[in-house]
């Protein structure tokens, strides 16, 4: 799951990156909303979380931006300005929810964990004898926690909440481990072929796709081509 976490508060953006690390999400972090909106005519996300109280261009007007162009993705609006004219404002330009600082971080996780449900229309992603709950982010091996380690639960929250959707090397290198450099092309490597020894017996198979990325199938299902 990929975030875009637009705030200028580098103490509050270091507390929420540790959280939502943890949590499997991916993350990307901006301070101001011009580098914000060029994030977002280059990648994918699957929800934006966006202060208003920004340098330059402010919350409100990159939020403004991104629904006149069309964009439709999940904004959940976090500022300190609590009051309902704000409040109404922020919804009336196209915000999803909002959340008023200062906030519980589970709080936070959860609404987001809500938004992306509600855009996907789903609840609970498969794949073989594995779900992944998108309310709670929990992994399960039929109907039992998935016991996998925290690096290998990522990639597969990552794989599996892109049904039919080769997920790019680079995506996922991104995803896992951050911005860290030394953490790249072998190291992912290595990953993906524990992941894969870890899914023997699920139902699920990791496949690579060369020079593309990689691809989880439901290999118990013969006539089904990917996960849904």
């Amino acid at each position: 799951m990929q975030v875009l976490l637009v705030e200028d508060d580098l103490d509050l953006v270091d507390a929420l990156a540790r959280v939502l690390a943890s949590r499997g999400f991916g993350l990307v972090c901006c301070a101001d909303g011009k580098e914000a909106l060029a994030w977002l005519r280059k990648r994918q996300f699957d929800v934006v979380v966006l202060d208003l109280s920004l340098p330059g261009l402010d919350g409100l007007e990159v939020l403004q931006r991104l629904r006149d162009q069309g964009q439709r993705l999940p904004v959940l609006v976090v500022t300190a300005r609590g009051s309902v004219d704000d409040r109404v404002r922020g919804l009336t330009l196209g915000a999803d929810d909002y959340l008023t600082k200062p906030f519980d971080t589970e709080e936070l996780v959860a609404r987001i964990l809500a938004l992306v449900r509600r855009s996907q229309g789903v609840e609970e992603f498969r794949c073989g004898q594995l779900q992944l709950n998108t309310t709670t982010g929990v992994l399960m091996r039929a109907g039992r926690p998935f016991d996998i380690a925290p690096r290998e639960a990522t990639m597969l929250r990552a794989l599996i909440t892109r049904p039919d959707q080769p997920v790019a090397k680079d995506d996922l290198c991104r995803t896992v481990f951050g911005d860290d450099a030394s953490q790249q092309g072998d190291a992912m490597d290595l990953l993906a072929h524990r992941l894969r020894k870890r899914l023997a017996g699920t139902g699920a198979a990791l496949l690579t796709m060369r020079g593309i990325g990689y691809l989880l199938v439901d290999a118990s299902d013969p006539d089904s081509q990917a996960c849904a």
